[in-house]
């Protein structure tokens, strides 16, 4: 992935992500774990996410997913498994039966920022250098 721009924002953040299935149960069968996977890509395609990477599990979902700053993550994340869960219940019938309860995914989901350069000693070294008054109004390069 590289640096994106929109039309009030530049950003280059990947944000891998990892949810589970109600309950931690999956469909052993492997059609359903690629059907599932088709379907978070093809959501993702729609509203204009880039996934890096993409594994779905027996148990749980991990994805790398890059979205503009405008989205905030809690959004990004329901949309993905509220849209995901209603077409695999309707593709797979047999779901409701297995993920009782008529809910799909977890409640909760893990999420952490990361880049290319932004290392935490390199956002410790910025805010360091922006800490010294003879240094304010100057740019460092974080490269």
């Amino acid at each position: 992935m590289t640096i994106k721009r929109t039309s009030h924002a530049v950003s280059d953040t990947k944000y891998p992500l990892v949810w589970a299935p109600k309950y931690r149960r999956w469909i052993m069968r492997e059609d359903s774990r690629q059907r599932a996977a088709e379907v978070l890509r093809e959501m993702a395609a729609e509203v204009q996410f880039e996934t890096a990477e993409m594994e779905v599990a027996k148990d749980h979902v991990h994805r790398c997913l890059h979205f503009p700053p405008k989205d905030a993550m809690a959004n990004v994340v329901g949309i993905l498994k509220s849209i995901a869960a209603s077409r695999l219940f309707h593709e797979f019938p047999a779901l409701r039966r297995q993920l009782w309860g008529g809910e799909f995914w977890e409640d909760g989901s893990f999420v952490r920022t990361v880049g290319d350069q932004g290392t935490a000693e390199v956002i410790k070294r910025y805010m360091r250098y922006h800490r010294d008054e003879e240094h304010k109004g100057d740019q460092l390069d974080l490269a």
